[in-house]
Order: C-alpha cells, then structure tokens, then sequence
C-alpha cells in the first residue's frame, strides 16, 4: 500500500513523466572497432559465420561475448545466405498387391562395420511377392555399374524383373542405372524422400538381417563379412519360416507357387485346346483280280 501510495504522490507531482516500459538503456560503448576488425575477418575469410569469426578474435586476443559479435555481425550485414539443399521431388506410389514372382524386386543398402572401425555396405534385393532374398552383396562402397553387374547375374538365373522399386541414392538415380532400365524395359518405381515405408518389404527384411545376423555378429574384415552374411542368406531362404507365408520358408512358398502356376496354366491350354477333326477313309490301293477296299484312317 504504502508503495502504490509513493509511486501515484510521484506521479501526481510531475516526477514521473514517462511511461516505465518506454526506458530504455542505451550504451555508451562504440562497437565500430569491432565491426572493422569483423569486417577485415570477413574479407579474409569470406564463407565463415559469426561462430568462427569469434573463434578467430579470441586467438588474436580480442575477448568479446559471442552475443555481441553476432549483434555486431548482424548489424554490418556479414550474414552468409545458405545455399538451400535441393530436394528430389517425387511422386508417391502405393505398394500393390503382387500374384507371382518377378513382378517387382525391392532394392536398398545396409550400413554396418567390420573390427577395425571401417564402413561396409549391403546391397539387398528382395522378391516382393515370394520374399525370397536375391542378394545380399558386400562391399565397401557401391557404384551404379557394380549395382546392375549383380542385378544382372540375378536376371541370368531368374528373369528380370517388371519393376524394380528403390529410394533416391545416387547409385539408384545415375544415368547408367537409369539407362540399364530402359534398356531392358523395367519400370523403375522410386519412393518419395523420407517416405522408406513405401519400401517396406525391403525394410522389413533389413530388420530381420540387422537383428538376426549383423547385430549378433562380428566381423573380423570384409571377406568375413560376406561369408557370414551370404551363409544368413541360404538359412532366411531355405530354413527361415517366414511369418507372412503361412510359416513357410520363401522358397518353400517360391516352389509351391510356380507349381500351381503352371498347373493352372496347363489345365488352361488343355481346356482350350482345338479337337483334331476325324478323317475321311481313303481308299487303298487295288491288286491284281482284287475287289478294291477301304482304309480306314483313324
């Protein structure tokens, strides 16, 4: 009370002609020698932001608070325009309901690391509709050529494939792979940026390979690496029940599916087969003295 009291005595004497939020403090230090020695910085240094420019004050013995370079580097107009990442615009393809195998292959890579601490790479490549695993390809890095060499000894087992779905590495958007698609009139079905569930058959299959096998192992160099992961291949394929088979293997669910397959297609090709027309008799040949007779041709 008595503070309310003071303040509004104050105010009615004419002691308080401003308003308190109106007050503010003004500095009475220059920051020109600052801003030249920012701007001899900045010439010297033309792509470096605020942060090293401090940096670079406090070596030379200026001890300045980082809120004030900035103000100052602000001010002198030194910010430094981003170049913005230009992002691949892509349009979204649901994943389909696929009847055979072949109709479409799911490919991606794996990141994991050997004993001494360097990166290895997995190329995955996965049959959509029997999710038999076509191959697991170890390596350090990969190049779009290495890409469709092991894509191609796939097709020299299989077939190729109609359409093979992958996201947007540039070993999967190069001219060569596009090219090697084109070539062999395979449709290329690319996910959208950040979008990997539109791959999901290929990222299923990675989280059984980094729980089953790469998160369990230890690789001791490269060539152990593939020894271990191509014997993770043939045990996924051939002994591996697979949940969304009916608990069988994919290459059980491979080999019942193209015995149906073509069962199905000879019952087809057998029930619309054309009866072969019955034949007229044609007379056979007369002998000597001999009455001349019928043949019948059936």
């Amino acid at each position: 009370m008595r503070g309310e009291y003071a303040f509004s005595q104050r105010r009615a004497c004419g002691l308080m002609t401003m308003a308190v939020s109106s007050y503010r403090y003004q500095s009475r230090r220059s920051d020109e020698p600052l801003r030249t020695r920012l701007v001899e910085l900045a010439r010297e240094k033309p792509r470096f932001g605020y942060r090293r420019l401090h940096v670079l004050l406090g070596r030379s013995g200026e001890h300045v608070n980082h809120k004030r370079v900035h103000r100052v580097y602000r001010a002198a107009g030194l910010m430094i325009r981003r170049k913005k990442r230009k992002h691949c615009v892509r349009e979204g393809k649901p994943l389909l309901v696929r009847t055979s195998a072949n109709q479409e292959w799911a490919l991606d890579f794996l990141h994991d690391a050997v004993e001494c601490g360097r990166a290895i790479r997995v190329l995955s490549v996965v049959d959509a509709y029997t999710r038999e695993c076509l191959a697991l390809e170890v390596d350090t890095s990969f190049a779009s050529r290495r890409v469709t060499r092991v894509l191609d000894v796939i097709v020299a087992e299989r077939g190729q494939p109609q359409a093979i779905r992958c996201d947007n590495g540039p070993e999967l958007t190069s001219r060569h792979f596009l090219a090697w698609c084109v070539e062999r009139q395979i449709e290329l079905v690319h996910i959208q940026p950040g979008k990997p569930t539109q791959n999901a058959h290929v990222e299923s299959f990675h989280g059984r390979l980094r729980e089953e096998c790469l998160s369990v192992s230890w690789f001791q160099n490269l060539f152990d690496a593939r020894r271990k992961i191509a014997a993770w291949r043939i045990e996924y394929n051939e002994e591996r029940p697979h949940s969304s088979l009916g608990y069988r293997t994919p290459k059980e669910f491979a080999a019942a599916q193209a015995a149906s397959f073509y069962t199905a297609e000879r019952e087809a090709r057998d029930s619309n087969a054309v009866p072969c027309p019955s034949r007229s008799p044609i007379p056979a040949q007369a002998g000597d003295g001999d009455e001349q007779s019928c043949r019948i041709l059936t």
